[in-house]
């Protein structure tokens, strides 16, 4: 299975923190409330929250896309 990688739109994203709440191990919020996100793979013990996270977004802000893969 290939790595995957959270990533936000922050043009869509509204800032409702949903995400860091389902996925506390890869996002923080910012003092505005908006998601920062850790630049790293997602670890198969979390993948399921981050899918979660996914398809809870108000905003359709949040993908879980493939990591790049680095040589």
């Amino acid at each position: 299975m290939a790595e995957r990688q959270l990533r936000v739109d922050p043009i869509a994203c509204r800032a409702h923190g949903i995400c860091a709440e389902l996925v506390p191990e890869l996002i923080d919020l910012d003092e505005w409330g908006y998601p920062v996100l850790v630049e790293s793979p997602v670890p198969r013990s979390v993948l399921s929250d981050a899918r979660q996270a996914v398809a809870a977004c108000p905003a359709l802000a949040l993908r879980l896309t493939a990591s790049a893969v680095q040589k």
